[in-house]
């Protein structure tokens, strides 16, 4: 592993909520170095900043403000901050409303001019456009979900958990757990959202899509269910994406309760790992692309409760795991031949949720 050092920040949870007990202070900053990770400090007091994300310079931070009630009214946040790129502090610029109960998911579109926001609990994405100065401007767009599934809890309504962009067009999708859908719009140059209806994903009822992650090649992508602990790897044919072969996240025979988290592309493409909550683990597939399908290959137990996130390190040789209801950040070393994580250490951190590698 390269010793070059790498910024990481960490968004968490600072409240008890339903699922989870919060005590975090807001987005951390941490920095990881030949395969360690430092003691994370707080960098940021905010709510709940559950996901994060940041302009590719890594000059600018987005953060979801995950709640039910913001600013004395019903719903959740988003909150933008500028950057120091050397010393990694952050300053407040503004924080808004979602327009929607607890965001879940936030990201920035490829040009920079957009910013996007799931919000879970209501199923709607938001979209506010970039001030000069990096702020939240004024709201561009907002796009309801309307229906249900199958499952009597987790499925009553839509909800919308995550923001992903098409590499190739510029197409947004995003999953809608409670919906088993995956919606695809086109984003305007005005921060207009058009659902492309055609091109629509549908999973089992009750399997509940939660994240997305694109190959490198640009033609397959990979969605991971959250209800059903399932991985769907996806072919890109025209304008839409087929279905071409689902796999279960777990060893067989193994019966325990299972939501899983994240899904992540190795950086050579070879791999695509995967998180497992309540069977605490990463599981670790070999992708074949002339077969269009995935082999499981390890199911490594994280060493902590929840496994929330996860992260490859820059030069390939590390993955990092955020295990939320355990307070830890654990480092795996990676050997992408072998299909093997190595356990070489762990940090503590309040209430880990979402990681990033920042420039």
């Amino acid at each position: 592993m390269s010793d070059h050092s790498q910024k990481l920040l960490i968004g968490t949870y600072t409240e008890k909520l339903a699922h989870v007990d919060g005590h975090a202070r807001g987005i951390m900053a941490s920095t990881f170095t030949n395969g360690e990770v430092s003691n994370p400090r707080a960098v940021a007091e905010v709510r709940n900043p559950s996901w994060l994300t940041t302009t590719a310079d890594g000059r600018f931070v987005y953060a979801v403000v995950e709640t039910v009630e913001f600013d004395g009214e019903p719903g959740g946040g988003a909150a933008a901050y500028a950057r120091d790129t050397e010393s990694g502090e952050l300053t407040l610029l503004n924080a808004v409303p979602s327009l929607g109960v607890e965001p879940a998911h936030i990201e920035v579109d490829p040009t920079e001019r957009f910013v996007l926001v799931a919000n879970y609990r209501t199923g709607s994405v938001s979209v506010f456009e970039r001030d000069p100065d990096g702020s939240l401007g004024r709201l561009t767009d907002h796009v309801q979900h309307e229906g249900s599934s199958v499952h009597p809890i987790r499925q009553t309504g839509p909800h919308a958990h995550q923001i992903l962009f098409d590499p190739l067009n510029g197409d947004v999708f995003v999953p809608d757990l409670g919906l088993d859908t995956v919606l695809v719009y086109r984003l305007d140059e005005v921060g207009k959202l058009t659902e492309r209806l055609d091109a629509r994903i549908t999973v089992a009822p009750g399997a509940g899509p939660r994240h997305l992650a694109f190959h490198r090649d640009l033609v397959h992508l990979f969605l991971l269910n959250e209800l059903d602990s399932t991985l769907v790897v996806l072919r890109r044919e025209g304008g839409r994406f087929i279905h071409t072969h689902t796999t279960s996240t777990l060893p067989a025979g193994v019966t325990d309760h299972n939501q899983t988290s994240a899904v992540r592309v190795s950086t050579t493409g070879r791999s695509v790992l995967v998180s497992n909550r309540g069977y605490d683990s990463i599981a670790v597939f070999r992708f074949d692309p002339r077969k269009h399908a995935v082999e499981l290959r390890t199911v490594e137990p994280t060493r902590g409760k929840e496994p929330r996130d996860f992260v490859q390190s820059p030069d390939g040789g590390a993955i990092v795991v955020g295990n939320q209801d355990s307070d830890t950040i654990v480092t795996f070393e990676f050997d992408e031949e072998a299909a093997q994580l190595t356990f070489s250490g762990q940090v503590d951190a309040p209430t880990p949720v979402c990681l990033r590698f920042v420039s």
